[in-house]
């Protein structure tokens, strides 16, 4: 599903007009990325969404075969809740 689909699928189940459904659905996306680059999680019915550390490691160029240094990074991370499990394996 991609955001065209998920914002017509809130805006059936709502009842709210696409425009409406649109903002609200960028509003809580946005609201989630704040959250994240201040360093704090964000706990949904859906799940957790953390920021991750990936640490610096020596890699490898593909196309020469090359050693490279890979800087360390900053990842986010979605740990799925119970509920959502539950959903999932039921079906």
């Amino acid at each position: 599903m991609n955001q065209t689909e998920l914002v017509a699928a809130v805006a059936k189940k709502t009842g709210f007009s696409a425009k409406d459904s649109k903002s609200a659905l960028q509003a809580v996306l946005s609201s989630i990325g704040d959250s994240l680059v201040k360093g704090k999680g964000v706990r949904t019915t859906l799940g957790t969404f953390v920021l991750g550390k990936r640490g610096a490691r020596m890699g490898r160029n593909p196309k020469t075969g090359e050693a490279i240094q890979i800087r360390a990074s900053k990842t986010i991370r979605f740990k799925a809740s119970k509920t959502l499990k539950d959903t999932l394996n039921k079906r």
